[in-house]
């Protein structure tokens, strides 16, 4: 990511509730090559996020598993198609492009959790999203979501979140 040209918005939630919700009020403004690359150790709320993002596009509610075991899961939406994928299991970027990835960063909205292994294929207009669990022992459901772009057309769809 070109830091020079990069924007951030930091956003906290209190509860998984409150991260769900961040999660619906961004799912309707995702269009099809849009990529949301989220990042955090395991339990930040990677998946809870996803999860919720998913389920709000979708026109009839169904489960969405975690694909840590499947890699990816395609959901059919009223945004588009949507790819959940989970590269923490995958060890190099041909097995990224045998799963045709590349091809769904160009027609599908793509939501990836471990995008580190993505490498030098990380969409350059992808949004970075990073999860951090509040230090606050108080506050174990608590999360400092921090959102950074540099394609300027996220600026306009995060607005409303600001």
């Amino acid at each position: 990511m070109n830091s020079s040209r990069s924007s951030t918005l930091r956003k906290h939630t209190r509860s998984p509730a409150e991260t769900a919700a961040l999660a619906q009020a961004i799912g309707p403004t995702l269009e099809p090559g849009d990529c949301l690359l989220l990042v955090g150790p395991i339990g930040s709320g990677k998946t809870h996020f996803a999860r919720h993002l998913i389920q709000n596009l979708m026109t009839e509610i169904e489960d969405v598993p975690s694909p840590t075991y499947t890699l990816v899961q395609s959901y059919e939406t009223r945004r588009g198609e949507l790819w959940h994928a989970d590269l923490y299991r995958l060890t190099g970027t041909g097995e990224i492009e045998e799963l045709g990835l590349t091809d769904a960063f160009e027609t599908a909205i793509c939501l990836i959790e471990w995008p580190d292994r993505l490498a030098e294929l990380t969409p350059e207009a992808a949004l970075h999203i990073t999860f951090d669990t509040d230090t606050d022992p108080d506050q174990t459901e608590a999360r400092n979501l921090s959102f950074a772009w540099t394609d300027p057309k996220w600026q306009t769809r995060l607005d409303s979140l600001a």
